[in-house]
């Protein structure tokens, strides 16, 4: 294995631009580790070798002239195939956009090109970003680098192996219930959720549009901040970015790694201290919070009530949401079309591609978000369900006077093995329990790895303010420094 693979983002950032090995170099081991494991991983989707060698070969010219785009430039990366890539097919782990090129780029994928990172290819992910363990991709499921008997987690489980397995140090995910946290503990890498509005969603193929968050994952804490601070900021094409800069959350970072957390309080959520948890899961959560403790953090206790709600809450509102976004796929304007031999009318057309084209999940849930929103309905379901999101938004501001941020596990358990849930749904959406408040309320949140359970990883969720996003950094950033790394087993 070339020891380039195994350095961290930033280190790579440091070497390159010290010129002490090339941006093609770089690629090119990143690459050759794709080929090498991606039979046993399956995490990308679509490997752009030509396009990385090409984008490296650029690295190299500006980085030969000092005139480095950034702390990342020549930097690999996989991008979650839910974002938009010029030229570049992107999928959203789904039949009905197989082989789609879009002719334009999503904000995200604009801002890494200017910081000079060399895409490597399109992570695999659950059917439009529907599901907590990637075996809902049309292309088949991603395998855990940990136990490629086991999930990766979802639904951006391919983004998470990916960084996991040393395939690139980076890569982009996005969380709508917990779609890059719940990855990042299961594989035992970092996950960060921004603030909704603080990464742009041109681009982003939509699945809840209130909910939708583009992220950062890494293998390191300061690698995360230095990559979501390149996709961060206002967009004026989003409606819904904040007209706010972001944080220096890799300051934060780099605060945080000194391990000195005096003065910080953390709030313990006590709906979520481990009830519900693998007692694995558990203990690993115990000790993390007795090393915050050792750092000089002080901890609270605070109740957030109607978190006990958001599962059943987000079930409604994010289904709902996909049942609107889903709509645009009918086999007129792009995409599969199937049905359209002169014999049948538009109505049947549209029926027969949508059969055709997703998959039994994303079906379950557009039919339910359609339920939920019909007449007679709208108000019992979907309106009960805003109201929910309200009460959680309340407790979140209350818990946040008592504290700076709050923990919690990311997950209840851990990496489960492949086809034990896809038969029970309700077990499968078990796994974003822990997650999901911070979507419904809109905050930033963090995953990082607190050790092993059963010699599988384990995370912390580390929960801020909105646009206190550098909070998070700086205590994940703490606790990484006061753990021992995990390394996955040799694939």
């Amino acid at each position: 294995m070339s020891e380039l693979i195994k350095l961290s983002a930033a280190e790579l950032g440091r070497r390159l631009a010290a010129k002490e090995v090339s941006a093609v170099e770089v690629a090119t081991a990143h690459l050759d580790r794709i080929e090498a494991v991606e039979g046993k991983v399956h995490a990308f989707l679509h490997v752009d070798r030509e396009g990385a060698l090409e984008a490296a070969r650029a690295a190299d010219a500006r980085l030969a002239k000092g005139e480095a785009a950034g702390p990342l430039d020549g930097v690999p990366i996989g991008v979650k195939d839910v974002i938009t890539t010029r030229g570049v097919p992107t999928t959203a782990g789904s039949k009905i956009l197989e082989g789609w090129r879009p002719p334009y780029d999503a904000t995200i994928t604009t801002r890494l090109r200017e910081a000079g990172l060399v895409m490597v290819g399109k992570t695999n992910m659950d059917e439009f970003a529907m599901g907590s363990s990637t075996e809902y991709s049309a292309y088949g499921p991603t395998y855990n680098p940990w136990d490629t008997t086991r999930i990766p987690g979802g639904s951006g489980g391919g983004s998470a192996a990916a960084v996991a397995a040393y395939e690139a140090p980076l890569a982009i995910g996005t969380d709508t219930g917990g779609s890059i946290r719940q990855p990042a503990a299961v594989t035992g890498t970092v996950g960060a959720k921004p603030t909704y509005g603080g990464t742009s969603r041109y681009g982003l193929i939509a699945f809840s549009s209130s909910l939708d968050t583009p992220g950062p994952c890494a293998r390191t804490v300061e690698d995360a901040a230095l990559l979501h601070a390149v996709i961060g900021g206002h967009d004026p094409r989003d409606s819904t970015s904040i007209p706010q800069p972001v944080p220096d959350v890799v300051a934060a970072a780099r605060l945080g790694a000194t391990g000195d957390l005096s003065g910080v309080r953390l709030g313990l959520v006590k709906e979520f201290a481990g009830e519900g948890a693998e007692p694995g899961v558990a203990a690993a959560y115990r000790e993390s919070i007795d090393a915050l403790v050792k750092l000089g953090a002080e901890v609270v206790e605070v109740s957030c009530p109607s978190f006990k709600f958001a599962l059943p809450a987000y079930y409604l509102i994010a289904p709902s949401e996909c049942s609107s976004n889903l709509a645009r796929f009918d086999g007129v304007r792009y995409g599969l079309r199937t049905g359209d031999n002169g014999k049948h009318s538009l109505e049947e057309v549209m029926s027969l591609t949508r059969d055709a084209g997703f998959g039994p999940e994303v079906k379950r849930r557009i039919i339910l978000g359609t339920y939920a929103l019909s007449a007679g309905y709208y108000d019992a379901y979907y309106g009960q369900a805003q109201k929910v999101r309200t009460l959680i938004t309340r407790d979140f501001t209350a818990a946040f006077e008592a504290a700076d941020v709050l923990v919690a596990p990311t997950t209840p358990f851990v990496a489960f093995p492949l086809g034990s849930r896809t038969s029970d749904p309700y077990q499968m959406y078990l796994a974003d329990l822990y997650t999901i408040p911070s979507n419904l309320y809109g905050g930033p949140a963090i995953s990082v790895p607190a050790g092993l359970s059963e010699g599988l990883p384990v995370g912390l969720q580390i929960m801020a303010p909105t646009m206190a996003d550098d909070r998070m950094y700086r205590v994940a950033a703490a606790l990484e420094s006061a753990l021992p790394p995990l390394t996955p087993p040799a694939l």
